[in-house]
């Protein structure tokens, strides 16, 4: 069985919605376009957009504090440069996230939404350029911006010794590939994949959090994925982060050339 992409994700809000692509298009050094382009702060964050700096997720909303998130779908239009908000099949908000007056509303919703669970008020971030990613730029891997993927095998192996099916959205990787063996991954750092006519060089591993409890189906905290990792595996891992070393474009049902 080759190795192929299944699916291809973006986020565009750092904690919403999982938006599934066809293909992608590629550039070196960066992450996929769009992808975590924008987060809603904490009232007490400090991000500078003429400086942008990494900040830890606790900074922003995010799952693995905030799962009430998972009952939200959002939907981003990078044409319009706005945000659709629905819950339970019913539009909640459309604003949008390029022009200060939707962001302020976008916002105040999610200040009503999360209530007093947290610091507010909240607001909408970006920069030019900058992606509210989890992982910090690690040393000689250039911008610091990088591609997440995960071995669906690797999920099946995790699925066998938990005892239930798990959503591979749970982790909120960018390309989610089959056909190599669970694990295999764990063995590619430093080495390089071609996907379509993309090449990526692996730069580490990604740990897990419990932002991987939730369900995004219900919102609940229904799997103790990361007691599991460590308990039946000896680690908290799932997926790799890549950089993008020679641009192209990716598309799912490519096959991937990875590391022996």
């Amino acid at each position: 069985m080759n190795t192929a992409v299944k699916r291809i994700y973006r986020y565009p809000v750092k904690g919403l919605s999982p938006e599934p692509l066809e293909r992608v298009a590629l550039a070196i050094g960066r992450c996929l376009p769009h992808d975590r382009r924008f987060a809603i702060a904490l009232g007490t964050t400090v991000f500078d957009p003429a400086q942008p700096e990494w900040l830890a997720k606790t900074h922003f909303i995010m799952l693995m504090r905030d799962e009430a998130l998972a009952r939200l779908r959002t939907g981003f239009d990078p044409q319009s440069g706005v945000l659709s908000i629905a819950e339970d099949g019913r539009m909640r908000l459309r604003e949008s996230l390029t022009e200060p007056d939707g962001c302020r509303r976008i916002a105040a919703f999610f200040d009503d939404f999360l209530g007093d669970e947290i610091a507010r008020p909240l607001r909408v971030v970006e920069a030019p350029g900058h992606a509210f990613a989890d992982a910090r730029r690690r040393p000689h891997a250039g911008t610091g911006q990088y591609v997440s993927l995960i071995n669906l095998a690797s999920i099946r192996a995790l699925e066998n010794v938990i005892g239930a099916a798990v959503d591979p959205v749970r982790f909120r990787a960018n390309i989610y590939f089959d056909g190599a063996p669970a694990w295999q991954e764990q063995g590619w750092m430093g080495g390089e994949i071609a996907a379509g006519s993309a090449r990526l060089r692996v730069v580490s591993p990604i740990t897990r959090c419990a932002a991987t409890q939730v369900n995004p189906d219900t919102a609940k905290r229904d799997l103790d994925i990361v007691a599991t990792l460590m308990r039946e595996f000896g680690h908290n891992i799932m997926g790799i982060y890549a950089e993008v070393i020679s641009g192209g474009e990716v598309a799912a049902g490519d096959v991937m050339e990875v590391p022996p």
